[in-house]
């Protein structure tokens, strides 16, 4: 029988006659019932008298800290409150796996990351704030090093409105729990499992369960959450995220377009880079906005784009249950279908050619026990202006570009995270002023592997919080 997930109304469940089916993307059976909040709940629950963010605001910034660091426990280690049943670590597991075709091992890493996140609360906060005392979030202002910082709040709720590829997207809003704002999560429509567990989590903690809200919904809800909140993130494809650029209240986290930037000494000691460069495009099925999705490089491009071809050649597609398992089932098999078909007419062997296939020998599209994977794709582009030159995919996909080290930080737009292997300091200042980069690993780091105590994309406090003048003067003793 299917478990059904109910909305989240100021922390308490509600269960809807409207319920969306959240189904095993091989079978087609039913997993579980998503209960869907319209638009007009949504607003009744984002009023602005809501009392559930106040509550949260009364408690110290420290308390909720300390609170976070056991919320990691819960949700790694409790059996969870799941609308009328309970759910343990191992079913939670097993449901990701079965509606989102992440394999169990990459489920189980996605988890940790969270947990990381929620115990290392304390890091980020500071890493975010460049290292402010939390009191500051009490009383409204501190005083230091002879100085007095004051913040006002810029919403009592902070929106998202999730994605299903991958998990460990959910470390980006956790942390606006010890900034003292509400919750309101649109999950995915593959991937409830996590946002509805974390909020269980910081209940069982002893945080204010009516500062949470968990409103599945329609397109028109999660504009409503977008209009609504006051603060807002939303994931989601260029098409997805385009009608809210520039709008002050919409954090976008759309497209990454990472990349690997290779100095030339980077490029002649290849070899010792390749780990880096296959991890980056490797690590977590290719699903992340911080996979690299390119290797950009100002010599021997195309013996770098064979030595990455022929090792992401030898990748298999795998059973989820499989503990090798590196690549990510797709839901929709037409989805990988049209992917693999777009890449295939972009490409022309005079400019762009796919060197993987030679290595592998099979094709790029692959079936196996009821599942559609997309196997790794290393394209040569002796083009930077190729259509494939810069695009990215949800899945372990590269393109190679030579171009000289002066020009790589001018040609490789918009790019979330650049990791530049080099020790040339001329690219490297380029890069530092790169208006592209927003991210910036320097030295043989991937792209994905992210210091708690640096923001990942855009400063949430900052979203959160404006600073403010303020000056406090004694008032004249009576006479």
């Amino acid at each position: 029988m299917a478990i059904h997930i109910p909305l989240l109304r100021a922390g308490k469940p509600c269960k809807r006659l409207d319920a969306a089916p959240v189904n095993d993307y091989r079978t087609g059976e039913p997993v579980a019932g998503l209960s869907q909040a319209n638009p007009g709940i949504i607003a009744r629950e984002l009023r602005p008298t809501a009392p559930g963010p106040r509550a949260l605001r009364s408690m110290p910034a420290r308390e909720i800290v300390r609170r976070c660091k056991s919320v990691a426990r819960h949700f790694l280690e409790d059996e969870l409150p799941l609308g009328e049943t309970s759910q343990n670590p191992e079913d939670y597991l097993r449901c990701l796996s079965r509606t989102t075709g992440l394999p169990r091992v990459l489920a189980r890493k996605n988890m940790e990351k969270i947990a990381g996140a929620l115990a290392s609360v304390d890091a980020i906060i500071d890493g975010l704030t460049r290292g402010l005392d939390l009191s500051v979030l009490d009383s409204g202002y501190v005083e230091s090093s002879g100085r007095v910082h004051s913040f006002a709040a810029q919403s009592d709720w902070l929106g998202a409105v999730l994605p299903s590829n991958s998990p460990g997207v959910h470390t980006l809003w956790v942390p606006a729990v010890a900034l003292k704002a509400g919750l309101a999560l649109k999950p995915g429509r593959e991937e409830p499992w996590p946002p509805y567990r974390v909020i269980q989590s910081l209940i069982r903690a002893g945080l204010p369960a009516e500062a949470f809200c968990f409103p599945p919904t329609s397109h028109e809800g999660a504009r409503e959450i977008l209009i609504k909140a006051g603060r807002s993130l939303i994931f989601g494809d260029a098409a997805t995220v385009r009608p809210w650029e520039g709008d002050p209240r919409v954090q976008i986290h759309g497209p990454g377009c990472s990349k690997v930037v290779l100095g030339p000494e980077g490029a002649a000691h290849r070899e010792t880079s390749l780990d880096v460069m296959i991890s980056s495009i490797l690590e977590n099925g290719g699903r992340s906005c911080i996979n690299a999705s390119g290797v950009w490089t100002p010599c021997h491009g195309r013996e770098i784009a064979e030595a990455l071809a022929r090792r992401l050649a030898q990748v298999e597609a795998l059973d989820l249950e499989d503990d090798r398992a590196q690549l990510a089932a797709f839901v929709n098999p037409e989805f990988a279908r049209r992917i693999s078909a777009t890449i295939d007419q972009a490409l022309d062997t005079s400019v762009a050619e796919d060197l993987t296939l030679r290595h592998r020998g099979t094709p790029r599209l692959a079936e196996k026990n009821g599942s559609t994977y997309l196997l790794p794709t290393v394209v040569w582009c002796s083009d930077p202006d190729h259509p494939l030159a810069n695009r990215e995919f949800l899945f372990p996909f590269a393109s190679v570009v030579e171009l000289p080290a002066a020009e790589i930080p001018h040609r490789i737009g918009p790019t979330l995270v650049a990791a530049a292997i080099t020790a040339d300091p001329a690219l490297t200042e380029s890069l530092l002023a790169s208006t592209h980069v927003d991210r910036l690993n320097i030295g043989p780091t991937p792209t994905w592997k992210i210091g708690w105590d640096q923001p990942h994309e855009g400063i949430l406090f900052e979203f959160l919080y404006r600073r403010r003048a303020f000056q406090k003067t004694p008032l004249a003793a009576s006479a």
